[in-house]
């Protein structure tokens, strides 16, 4: 089975390169304040790093602009941008034509697989067959929980969360049998303590089914 591929985007963060000079305001990068590993993850000193702030930096660097990375709920991140509180987002979100009509987008800067992960001790694959009966945990307003409502619905009962980290507890904790989500994510958590314990991967979701 191919995986299917998650294309991810900075929203207008490329273009802002060409569109501040060096003299401009400051510039207010909008993301989601989450443990999304190893796109954002904080300390313990509440500081925010990963592979996406180091993406920002290194654009804001090479454009000399004075970047801020501002917090913002995942769901308000695109009110946010088309209302002005924030100017660009810098976050993996995956280009769908429903995001295209409301905002703009850079070109993609990766891709990877979707995946589906859950329980050691039960036996099943990502498919509707297989999660039948199951409790498939998702994170709310994103292109996993549009797919898990558009294909498992009928077999699954799909719990969506405000976060993924929070599905992620869930399914550690035994509240659901499953979770699907960006791989890369998904393996920096079962490659954790927690992640080792509980949970492995069940494979990957077809894109025949979309």
């Amino acid at each position: 089975m191919k995986p299917l591929l998650k294309t991810a985007l900075a929203a207008t963060l490329i273009a802002l390169s060409g569109a501040f000079s060096a003299s401009a305001e400051q510039i207010k990068v909008g993301f989601s304040p989450e443990a999304y590993p190893p796109f954002y993850s904080q300390d313990a000193s509440g500081n925010w790093g990963g592979w996406e702030v180091d993406i920002v930096n290194a654009i804001c660097s090479e454009a000399k602009l004075d970047c801020v990375l501002t917090p913002v709920p995942w769901d308000g991140l695109i009110p946010a941008l088309k209302t002005k509180k924030i100017d660009a987002i810098m976050n993996s979100m995956s280009i769908t034509d429903e995001r295209k009509q409301e905002i703009d987008f850079s070109e993609k800067y990766y891709n990877t697989p979707t995946a589906v992960i859950g329980a050691k001790d039960q036996k099943f694959d990502a498919t509707p067959e297989g999660l039948k009966a199951k409790i498939v945990g998702v994170q709310a307003s994103t292109v996993h929980a549009a797919y898990a409502k558009k294909h498992f619905t009928d077999a699954a009962e799909i719990k969506e969360y405000q976060t993924q980290d929070e599905a992620n507890q869930d399914l550690a904790a035994g509240r659901i049998d499953a979770t699907q989500a960006d791989s890369i994510a998904l393996d920096a958590f079962l490659k954790s303590d927690q992640g080792k314990a509980c949970c492995d991967l069940k494979g990957y979701v077809a894109p025949d089914l979309q």
